[in-house]
Formats: structure tokens, C-alpha cells, sequence
């Protein structure tokens, strides 16, 4: 959002104060030829366990409120479940197949893979529990926040949780008897159960069984039961303890001789045959039902369950010994994020951020004022997100709007966007709505969209045959003055009005012809297949990206070989592609600078003397997560700066429908130029990725940056204080102009 001096031709501005220090920009040294050495590549699986382990690094971090250090061990669990039930089940399946060769520029086996990822998530997770139990959960105590063991009950908080018991959780917990005439229950994934040993104490003329499982009702029943104690203090005691203590409610004419909690995870990657399918919708549907029934490739446990219990299991459920992972304090941290939401304690959590008014929008009549006057950039989740909510509402209001055009990847689950998108379809505009049905893990809920906006008259397309449409596009048609004018918005986020508090994303409204023409025949490819004839400024995947992110690496490359500046910067969630690595190492070979912010997994190995020592690569883990794919190319003073859906990964390239956009506008070309420095200018939040594939902290120095703060409070002065015109000369835009 600032402005800074960028753009004139000569030598690019300077490395930011912490990677000057990094290896100069040129070496005479021989070079590496030979780019395809499995020691030039991370293996993606262990490179994104890496990533987990900066998420988990944020819970050590004292700094931090309390609360924040507890939300970040529960997303480090919420990202590993997901990680087990993908990836680590893919690495299974190419072992059970007995696949024993590297398809991967690593050239790691699976079982290589697998070895490696077991080491590390046990150690990660081991630490995880560590700090809980010895740290984080006694500073919670001495905050008043008590997790309570049955055994330090009083009896009137026993008497309190009976009744609980008795009323909310007993009738919904139904109890499987395991025995020769029954087959073992099937373990649902992820849902937290327990398994109790029994012994009969009573005659009786039915069956018996020494052995039976509850699934606990935790989508339905709170994990984290509130129970009454002293005003000053916050007392929970988890849902298991509670059914435990009561068990023998349950079991009439039984003995309870031990029980533990359990929780399996599953393989949950859709298996669907979409080549000739007749209804893409149906087939999506089939392969939901196929989900549920995964092979089992965790087992979470508690650590005194009982030998003979655990070998039941491991037999049942055809584990390894390797899937099996013993928990201490309690089963599945990931439920602490439900702790978290539950303790009204504003000093142990982040001060708020309120996402901040634009100020174009604000001085304007209506949104289409705005847009007409100039090209906007928004950043979230710094500024408000109900700019693209109030973009679609107004279409769907305005009398003189024709036509709205949008894609949906990923929408909460109450979308204001999708509400006005069906009351536009209600009201007679023309919607024709996109939605991704092969989006992971949101498949039914888009469904659900899918249908509504269906029967409110919209035309839907339920994704296409053969390729995730991931791009992030509404187009708007209006009647104006006897002609039409086209209004655009492109994001590199979802339009998800929840997860945009949180992800940081840059969506670009435009009223320029070029881009309407452009988007125009982007939505025929996606509703009638007919072929782009050629577009002025979008570069699509999988046809063209590619082929134009390489033609800018290379001009940059002969740039630096003519003795030229030359300067990359890529901002990306992931760098995967081994095609796109290798030409990022031939740039840097070249004498290309090249600056690369990559949240998650990064499989480019970066400092290696005569291949990558030109490169430098951050990653930045913080309070918002990191999502902008934002590209700079300086192309000899005359730079390119360019916003995308896609990441430099396979699938993005070559098996989705993604799009690549240019800002135009010489103002917020300044404002991209400004963010990026001050990203790599972070000494707070980001890690340096080193060659052997650790990350480690920048020295902090006299003065720390922590760059989502100082972006924040740059959106703050905006929203203020300032108009368009009186940007350029506002003491924060000075200060920005220093990196």
C-alpha cells in the first residue's frame, strides 16, 4: 500500500538490511551443469514437515500471549492430520504397491520417504507434548485456566458433571461390543473414541463381551467441558475424563477394567473415476462415501493403554509400528483450538487487527465510481474484506447490471457472496457461477452451493472434466450510457469471507477494457470450452504460464549476462516444480539476483556454491497465513509485477485452470514494491532457509521488524488520515521508502 522508488531504469534498490548480508549477487566460479543431482532437491513431504515445524516453533515463542502459543499447537495437529490423511497416505499407497524408485527429483524411495517422515513427526510431536505439559499448561494454570483430572473434583462439581452426564452425553454415545460375533467396529477418522476392557459381573442369558468401543460425540458435544468453580478461574475438564468417570452407567452387570481414548486417522484422498463420467457431481459424491472407508495409516493413543489392546489394533487395523503414535496430557491437540475460543481473556491473546476501510471506496458514491477512476489494490485480511462482499452485493442490486460471471473454490459456510450471487439469479441477472466441486475437504459444501444457486436460476458449472478451476475471478456487466462496461475483480485468495480475517491475499479491481476482453474469453473456456484467441494481459495455466513465467527468467538471465541489474522476487506458498527450480537455478547461475518468500514447502535447495548461491529464500510464519503469489521481474528498470492463483507446483501448472494478472498502474506497482521489501526486511517472523534444508531466525538487531504489524499500521494511517492524492507525501510512505 506505500509508495517507494521503484521502476527507473538502472540498478535495482538494494538487498533489505538482513540479506545484504546473504552471498553477493555474482561469483566467478565454475558453474554446476549437471542440475538434476538428487542433492539439488528437498523432498517435498520432509520440506513441508519443515514447514510444520516454523507453525510449531510460534508456540515456543514466549513473546507471544499465552493463548496464541496454545492456537498454534492446535493448528500444527490440525495441519499434520491433514497431512496424514494425504500426503503421508499417498507415500503408504506407493509402498504398498512396492514401488521401490525414486519418481522424484530427490531421488528418495517411498519407504526412504516414509522413514524420514515417521523420525521427524515423532520428535516434532514429542516436543509438542513436552511443551504443553510442561510449560504451557502450568503458565495456564497461574492464569486461572485449569484443566481438571477426575481425581481433583469436588464432590459438588462431581455431582454437577454426573448430571451433565447423564443428560447431554449418555444418550448419544452408543457402546460397540467386539467379540467373535460381531466384526470389529469400524473407527471412523478422526473422531476420538474410547476402548474399554470389561469383565461380567452378572448372570445374564445374552451374549457378553470383554471388549467394547464408544465413539464420543465431539462434532456434536464440547471436548473442553466447562465446569463451575471460583469466579476467578476458568476450569475445563475434557469429555473423555467425564465418560470414563462414569462408565459403569453404561456397563450394567459389567466391571470396568481399564479404558483409553483412541483416535485413527485415515486416507482421505477422493479416488473417483471423473474420465467419462456422466454427472461430474454424482461422481464427486460417490467418492465423499469412498473417503469415510480409508485405510487407517495413524493410530493416536493414550500411552498407559494396555498391550494387549494396542496389539487388537495394530492387527485390526493393519498398522506398523511406525503409524502408531502415543499421546501424552490427551489424545488429538488439535481440539485446543476449541479451548482457545472458549476463554473470553483479551490480554492473553493477539490485540485485535480490524481490518481497515479502503479509502478510494470510501470517497466515492458508489463502487463503480471507484473502479471507473482508477485501478484498486486490496490487501487482506489489512483491509476489509467487504469490499469484494459489497462489489457483489451492488451487482446483485444494481438495476442496470446484465450479467455477473464468478469462480468459487473455496465459500464459508454462510456466504454473503454465494446469498447475493443467488438473490442476483432470483431477481433475473444473468449469474453463471463456477463452482470447483474437487475442492479438498470443502466437496459436500460446495455441493450444497452448487444446488442452491441451481434452483434460484443461476447457471452452474460443476468444475471441469480433468482440471481444478482455481482461479479467483468475479466479472461484472453493466449498462452505462447507452454501452456496456465490463468491471473486474482478480485475487489470489478464495472468496471466503472467514478465512479472509486471517489469510493475507491482494485482490485487483479494474474497469479496463483490456482485462474485461480478457475475462470474457476466460469464461467462455470455462462454460462453453471455446478457445482463447489470445489475451492482452492474462497468462493461463495449463497452457501458458509456464511458458511465460520461463521467457521472464531467461530475459532476466540475459540481462545479467550483459552486465545489466537484474532482480527476481517470487512470493509463493509453495515452490515444488523441478522444472521451475532448475530455471531458477540457471538464472541465478547467470548472475540473477533472485529473492524467494515461500510460506510452505520449498523443494529448491538454495547457497550452493555455482548453482543457487545467487538465491535467498524466507519463509514468514505468523498471525495471518501467508497466501499472495506475487511475481517481480525488473526487467532492466522496466519492471513486471504480477499477482496469481498459482504456485510453482505440478499441479498447479500443468493440472489446473490458474491465471497470472500484471498490475499496470505505475501507483500500486510502488505499493507491491513497498510490500515485498518490507517482507524481506522481516526480522521478527521470518526463517532463512539454509542449504541442508534447516531454516534459522535473522539476527533481530537494534531495530526488530515484524512485517504484518508494520503493514497493519499502515492500513490504520490509510484508513485515517489519507486521500489517494496525499499518499505519496505521508511520513509512512517515507519510512516504507527506506527498504
Amino acid at each position: 500500500m506505500s509508495t517507494s522508488a521503484s521502476g527507473e531504469k538502472g540498478s535495482p534498490p538494494s538487498r533489505t538490511r538482513r540479506a545484504r548480508t546473504s552471498v553477493p549477487r555474482t561469483r566467478r566460479r565454475a558453474t554446476i551443469t549437471n542440475y538434476w543431482r538428487p542433492e539439488h532437491f528437498f523432498n517435498r513431504e520432509l520440506s513441508w514437515l519443515e514447514f510444520n515445524a516454523r507453525v510449531l516453533e510460534e508456540a515456543f515463542d514466549e513473546s507471544l500471549p499465552l493463548l496464541e502459543r496454545v492456537k498454534f499447537l492446535a493448528i500444527f495437529s490440525s495441519n499434520l492430520d491433514e497431512f496424514f490423511m494425504i500426503r503421508l497416505a499417498g507415500v503408504k499407497r506407493q509402498i504398498d504397491a512396492q514401488i521401490q524408485t525414486s519418481a522424484t527429483p530427490d531421488g528418495m524411495t517411498p519407504q526412504e520417504v516414509m522413514t524420514g517422515l515417521s523420525t521427524r513427526i515423532h520428535d516434532l510431536v514429542a516436543r509438542q507434548h513436552r511443551l504443553f505439559l510442561d510449560k504451557i499448561a502450568p503458565e495456564m494454570t497461574k492464569e486461572g485456566i485449569v484443566l481438571l483430572t477426575p481425581d481433583q473434583l469436588s464432590p459438588k462439581q462431581h455431582n454437577y458433571l454426573h448430571g451433565y452426564f447423564r443428560r447431554e452425553v449418555l444418550p448419544v454415545i452408543t457402546p460397540l461390543a467386539v467379540d467373535p460375533g460381531h466384526p470389529f467396529p469400524y473407527l471412523a477418522s478422526g473422531t476420538l473414541c474410547l476402548i474399554a476392557e470389561i469383565r461380567k459381573t452378572q448372570f445374564s442369558l445374552f451374549p457378553h463381551t470383554n471388549l467394547s468401543i464408544l465413539h464420543l460425540p465431539t462434532p456434536n458435544i464440547a471436548r473442553f467441558l466447562p465446569i463451575p468453580c471460583e469466579k476467578s478461574r476458568h476450569a475445563f475438564i475434557i469429555l473423555e475424563d467425564v465418560v470414563q468417570m462414569y462408565l459403569d452407567d453404561m456397563f450394567n452387570g459389567y466391571e470396568v477394567l481399564n479404558c483409553s481414548a483412541i483416535r485413527v486417522t485415515r486416507d482421505s484422498d477422493i479416488d473417483y473415476e471423473e474420465e467419462g463420467a456422466d454427472d461430474l457431481l454424482t461422481a464427486i459424491e460417490k467418492g465423499l462415501h469412498n473417503r469415510r472407508h480409508g485405510t487407517a495409516v495413524r493410530l493416536q493413543y493414550d500411552q498407559d493403554l494396555s498391550p494387549r489392546i494396542l496389539d487388537i489394533l495394530i492387527r485390526e487395523l493393519e498398522l506398523e509400528r511406525e503409524d502408531l503414535y502415543p499421546t501424552a496430557g490427551f489424545t488429538a491437540f488439535s481440539a485446543l483450538m476449541e479451548l482457545y475460543s472458549k476463554i473470553d481473556m483479551p490480554r492473553l491473546k493477539d490485540t485485535p487487527f480490524p481490518p481497515q476501510p479502503v479509502p478510494t471506496f470510501e470517497l466515492h458514491d458508489s463502487i463503480w465510481d471507484a473502479i471507473r477512476k482508477e485501478d484498486i489494490l486490496v490487501y487482506h485480511p489489512y483491509q476489509t474484506f467487504d469490499t469484494v462482499v459489497r462489489f457483489v452485493h451492488a451487482a446483485a442490486e444494481d438495476p442496470d447490471v446484465l450479467a455477473i460471471k464468478m469462480t468459487l473454490y473455496r465459500v464459508s459456510g454462510n456466504s454473503p457472496i454465494t446469498q447475493a450471487l443467488t438473490r442476483a439469479a432470483e431477481r433475473g441477472k444473468a449469474v453463471s457461477v463456477l463452482v470447483e466441486l474437487k475442492a479438498r475437504f470443502d466437496e459436500a459444501a460446495n455441493i450444497q452451493w452448487a444446488r442452491q444457486l441451481e434452483q434460484a436460476g443461476a447457471h452452474v458449472i460443476y468444475g471441469i472434466m480433468g482440471f481444478k478451476t482455481h482461479c479467483k475471478v468475479c466479472f461484472v456487466v453493466r449498462r452505462e450510457n447507452g454501452g456496456i462496461r465490463r468491471y473486474c475483480h482478480l485475487g489470489t485468495g478464495n472468496y471466503n469471507d472467514r478465512t479472509a480475517q486471517i489469510y493475507s491475499d491482494i485482490g485487483l479491481f479494474t474497469c479496463r477494457e483490456e482485462f474485461g476482453e480478457d475475462i470474457t474469453q476466460l469464461f467462455n473456456l470455462l462454460t462453453g470450452y471455446a478457445i482463447p484467441q489470445g489475451f492482452h494481459y492474462l497468462t493461463l495455466s495449463p497452457t501458458t504460464m509456464r511458458e511465460d513465467m520461463v521467457r521472464r527468467l531467461r530475459r532476466e538471465s540475459e540481462h545479467a549476462r550483459k552486465g545489466r541489474p537484474a532482480l527476481v522476487i517470487a512470493k509463493m506458498n509453495s515452490l515444488v516444480d523441478p522444472d521451475m527450480i532448475v530455471e531458477l537455478y540457471k538464472a541465478s547461475q547467470a548472475g540473477v539476483r533472485i529473492d524467494l518468500i515461500v510460506r510452505g514447502i520449498c523443494c529448491l535447495r538454495p547457497g550452493i556454491p555455482g548453482l543457487s548461491e545467487n538465491i535467498h529464500v524466507i519463509s514468514i510464519i505468523g498471525r495471518f497465513l501467508e497466501h499472495v503469489r506475487l511475481f517481480y521481474f525488473h526487467n532492466d528498470g522496466q519492471p513486471d509485477y504480477l499477482l496469481s492463483s498459482a504456485d510453482w507446483m505440478q499441479r498447479n501448472l500443468n493440472g489446473r485452470i490458474e491465471i497470472t494478472f500484471p498490475v499496470i498502474d505505475p501507483v500500486l506497482q510502488k505499493q507491491l514494491w513497498s510490500y515485498l521489501q518490507l517482507q524481506l526486511a522481516d526480522t521478527v517472523k521470518s526463517r532463512v532457509l539454509q542449504p541442508d534444508g534447516t531454516s534459522q531466525r535473522p539476527p533481530v538487531g537494534e531495530n526488530a521488524i515484524h512485517s504484518q504489524i508494520r503493514f497493519y499500521e499502515v492500513a490504520c494511517e490509510l484508513a485515517r488520515t489519507l486521500t489517494p492524492n496525499e499518499q505519496s507525501g505521508h511520513p509512512i510512505y517515507r519510512y516504507l521508502k527506506s527498504f
